[in-house]
């Protein structure tokens, strides 16, 4: 091992001193901050948010202090078409709804997952990992499916945002905590030979009421009234949550998959991928992802949008994001000032654990060039209306490259190929796969 001498540093102190150029971005970053001293802004003039393809305009929705992005997005999804087909005005459906039953079915997978590795010892690493984070706020596609397939959905009015819900953390803390205690009473239960379903009754009792009395109960059965915007009076009366979402929502999301873009020589495109250890609800379809190169990618995305159909995506919003202004570039800032040059590509990020999908939001529009090339997207987010355009941002293609990792389309857009390799029994990754990142 090589130790760090004083004449070593003393020469990087004069090194340093000799280029005048530092001391300036010195003073620039030390008043300004590192990337407000940084922005490029040739890159704005490069991305107006002007597209060929644009689909909505609608006020955007805000997810405040939790980790609920891929619940936004679909729920949005699902809002685009609703204000179109009963004429809605200012509607949203509730996430916090189905966060309620996030939780609840996360705890019980958890249990579940903890009841299955019993035989492991308390150091192995899959059993940590369980254990460091019993459950989060994130999800994947295929999770929130499992969550509207078996509970449907609720209008916000109906079961409206709570502290718990829009600051999530404390809620977090807490429950973890209880979940840890029940892994360790589980685990030294099933040691002795006691009666490991009675307990675990016993325990999700006490997580449904924490849940209930953190969160508000959820609605069983409700009355839904509306006026459309030709002045029309609807009303349903005694609705269920999944009755609702026949009627309002109506889309079978089976007929949905997820498509990845992991160019890493451990994933060869046109192959399925599942995740270890990745789920919420017990008896739900599977977390699956098929990968395909870039190219492909793109084109799905786009043949979905130009069906008049917003796309649910995956990403790394916090890469070369100038979320002020809502601008995903590669050319956001500029590090050239300080000689540093980032020269990982998109495989090297995911392998050195450079990136990973952070967030979902929705693809609401693409900039095509002449030759039906895509040049630029638009991008819902759920940040609120103070962020971004409104709270829309624009992402440059290149930017849409390095950074973007999922897509949900339907299976009408995939090749008979693609459909087939999707369908196929799928490679399992390891539980800490980046491809196992949640949103």
């Amino acid at each position: 091992m090589t130790e760090l001498t004083q004449d070593f540093t003393q020469s990087l102190f004069e090194n340093y001193n000799s280029n005048a150029k530092f001391g300036a971005v010195e003073n620039a970053v030390a008043k300004n901050g590192l990337l407000n001293a940084l922005e490029n802004r040739t890159s704005h003039a490069a991305n107006l948010p002007v597209f060929s393809v644009d689909l909505t305009n609608d006020p955007v929705s805000n997810q405040k202090q939790s980790g609920r992005c891929w619940m936004f997005a679909a729920l949005n999804t699902f809002r685009h078409k609703m204000l179109t087909e009963f004429k809605l005005e200012n509607f949203e459906l509730s996430q916090a709804y189905t966060f309620f039953w996030d939780k609840y079915e996360k705890s019980n997978w958890f249990l579940e997952q903890i009841i299955g590795t019993s035989e492991l010892e308390l150091g192995d690493r899959k059993l940590k990992f369980l254990l460091d984070v019993p459950q989060q706020d994130g999800g994947q596609w295929d999770m929130v499916v499992a969550l509207f397939q078996k509970y449907g959905v609720v209008p916000k009015d109906v079961y409206p945002e709570s502290i718990s819900s829009s600051a999530s953390n404390q809620l977090d803390q807490y429950l973890n905590k209880i979940l840890r205690q029940d892994a360790q009473i589980l685990r030294e239960l099933i040691k002795n030979g006691g009666d490991v379903a009675a307990k675990k009754a016993e325990l999700l009792q006490e997580i449904f009421n924490y849940l209930a009395m953190t969160l508000g109960l959820p609605p069983q059965k409700f009355d839904f009234a509306y006026r459309d915007k030709d002045n029309n009076f609807n009303k349903v009366e005694g609705v269920t949550p999944q009755a609702f979402y026949d009627k309002f929502v109506n889309l079978n999301l089976d007929e949905y998959v997820s498509v990845i873009n992991a160019p890493t020589a451990d994933k060869p495109y046109n192959k399925s991928y599942t995740v270890e250890f990745l789920g919420n609800v017990i008896g739900a379809r599977d977390v699956r992802h098929l990968n395909v190169d870039m190219d492909r990618f793109k084109k799905l995305a786009i043949a979905q949008m130009q069906a008049g159909e917003t796309v649910w995506f995956g990403c790394d919003v916090g890469q070369e994001s100038n979320r002020t202004d809502g601008l995903l570039t590669m050319d956001a800032y500029d590090f050239s000032a300080m000689d540093i040059d980032f020269t990982q590509d998109k495989a090297s990020r995911l392998d050195y654990s450079e990136s990973l999908m952070t967030h979902a939001m929705v693809l609401t529009g693409v900039d095509l060039d002449d030759a039906g090339q895509s040049v630029k997207w638009k991008v819902e987010n759920s940040w609120g209306d103070k962020v971004g355009k409104k709270g829309y941002f624009t992402a440059s293609d290149a930017w849409m490259d390095e950074y973007t990792y999922q897509i949900v389309v339907r299976k009408e857009f995939l090749s008979e190929a693609e459909l087939a390799a999707y369908e196929a029994e799928p490679v399992t990754l390891l539980p800490w796969d980046p491809m196992g990142a949640l949103a």
